[in-house]
């Protein structure tokens, strides 16, 4: 590849994208055994299809925990993560919806717990992005689009998911390096991405005397299918090259961060977010 280069140029012509038309394919095994850290729990993944979410998913799998991940309407993906989840030897149960739909949230998080029981981690991760050069041409129905996806999603699990989280639970929510920096062709995406950030904060206040702890992930530039299914081939090319890092990450390079924050290691922090962003410095 070319000197700037980290990856062939290639785009998708839907969103959120797939998985399986990437070159090359997202790094998502889990890179070390398991030691049980999250023996007989029960986790809900959004965003559970592919990506970040799917080693999530994976990860807690072969940590003990049974997962339900939710997509949109990526089955392909969905189902195999479903059975890359049920390799480790745990239940899964993929739910096709949209989590702006708070209907959805509630019908969902009932399936979850008809098949297992209980409900021990919520993973806020869904997310969409639809870059715009200027404020001018974002549309209010892509506006309200992104934020029902990207945070009002994260609400209606959240209210969905509560009567059911006991003590020790642990919610994680998605952020983004891009709610401390900013994207001059995101806007409306940054901004949803901060909102999260001060709700995971809020919500770490709201519910640390019922002994569940709230947390959150920002990831830097990930290799996913949000970004040949978002960018123009040429950006994809170049993708995470001004990290100080030089490259993109891989899902399962974030993964860990999500296991710390939903096992017992990280007890005494709430509130709080992890940043694994290949070095950028706007995060410290």
């Amino acid at each position: 590849m070319s000197a700037g280069q980290t990856l062939p140029p290639q785009t998708q012509d839907t969103r959120p994208g797939h998985e399986t038309e990437m070159n090359p394919k997202p790094a998502y095994e889990p890179r070390f055994p398991g030691s049980g850290r999250l023996k007989d729990q029960v986790a809900i993944v959004t965003g559970g299809d592919s990506g970040i979410g799917r080693a999530v998913a994976i990860l807690f799998a072969r940590e003990g925990a049974d997962v339900a991940i939710l997509y949109l309407n990526e089955s392909e993906d969905a189902q195999e993560t479903r059975k890359l989840v049920e390799a480790e030897g745990h239940g899964c149960l993929a739910l096709a919806g949209d989590v702006g739909d708070p209907a959805f949230c509630r019908t969902a998080v009932e399936k979850v717990i008809g098949r297992f029981g209980r409900i021990n981690v919520l993973v806020n991760n869904a997310a969409e992005q639809h870059p715009q050069k200027q404020i001018g041409d974002i549309s209010p129905e892509q506006l309200e689009r992104t934020f029902r996806t990207n945070i009002f999603g994260y609400f209606f699990m959240t209210q969905a998911s509560m009567p059911h989280l006991n003590q020790g639970a642990a919610i994680i929510n998605t952020g983004s390096v891009t709610s401390y920096r900013g994207s001059s062709e995101l806007l409306d995406y940054s901004s949803t991405k901060g909102a999260i950030m001060a709700f995971t904060r809020s919500l770490a206040q709201a519910v640390v005397e019922k002994g569940i702890r709230v947390n959150g992930v920002a990831p830097g530039p990930i290799w996913t299918p949000l970004i040949p299914s978002t960018f123009p081939a040429e950006k994809v090319a170049s993708f995470g090259a001004n990290t100080p890092m030089k490259r993109p990450g891989q899902p399962n390079e974030v993964a860990p961060c999500y296991l710390f924050l939903a096992c017992e290691d990280s007890s005494y922090i709430t509130g709080a977010f992890l940043h694994p962003n290949g070095g950028d410095p706007t995060e410290s």
